[in-house]
């Protein structure tokens, strides 16, 4: 691993520090949203089972009038207005909104010194006490390592680490930015952001 270089606000471009923090909001909302199993259903009147006869006359008996057993006032009735599989929960970001929101997260972590760059991540040795000598020469609580290409090695050492996640640079995103405490970076990656901006 080669030296580790701590960016601060000033070496950003002023496109990453002009970004309101809404962007980043409606960006982590749209993914947490993105994430929901969706799987919660319960049966309407129409889908519960039974209920075929009228229960009580329609008048004469002093008691409101019923048709089915199966509506919601009974026990064992359908539910109202309950959770169903086939609503989405997808909601839309712009591209723009999502460059927006990473720009504000690494703006965020560079305002307190939690983004790191350095030259080269590879552990050649594909051990895991080489990848946690690194992390824990960062002395953060987590830390999210951005590598341009992952090569089997390194993916081996940085797999079992509870404190690190190694994603590449394509994976890189607004949610993931803002979600670990710091952010260590090939310096390739940094300056590819940087350029965009």
């Amino acid at each position: 691993m080669s030296k580790t270089t701590v960016i601060k606000t000033t070496d950003l471009p002023q496109a990453f520090l002009e970004v309101h923090p809404h962007n980043l909001y409606l960006y982590c909302k749209a993914y947490a949203a993105g994430l929901r199993a969706n799987t919660a259903q319960t049966k309407n009147r129409s889908a519960v089972s039974g209920g075929g006869k009228k229960p009580w006359a329609q008048k004469g008996g002093g008691r409101a009038r019923a048709g089915s057993t199966r509506s919601p006032l009974f026990v064992g009735g359908g539910v109202i207005f309950g959770p169903s599989t086939n609503k989405n929960y997808d909601q839309k970001v712009n591209k723009k909104q999502k460059r927006l929101a990473l720009y504000h997260a690494l703006a965020d972590l560079a305002a307190n010194e939690r983004l790191f760059v350095v030259d080269n991540i590879a552990v050649e040795s594909g051990k895991t006490k080489d990848a946690v000598a690194f992390v824990n020469g960062l002395e953060q609580r987590d830390v999210l390592v951005v590598k341009e290409m992952i090569d089997d090695k390194t993916f081996l050492a940085f797999r079992n680490l509870q404190n690190a996640y190694l994603i590449e640079s394509n994976e890189l995103n607004a949610y993931l930015a803002a979600a670990y405490h710091s952010i260590v970076m090939e310096k390739a990656v940094f300056d590819k952001l940087t350029k965009e901006a």
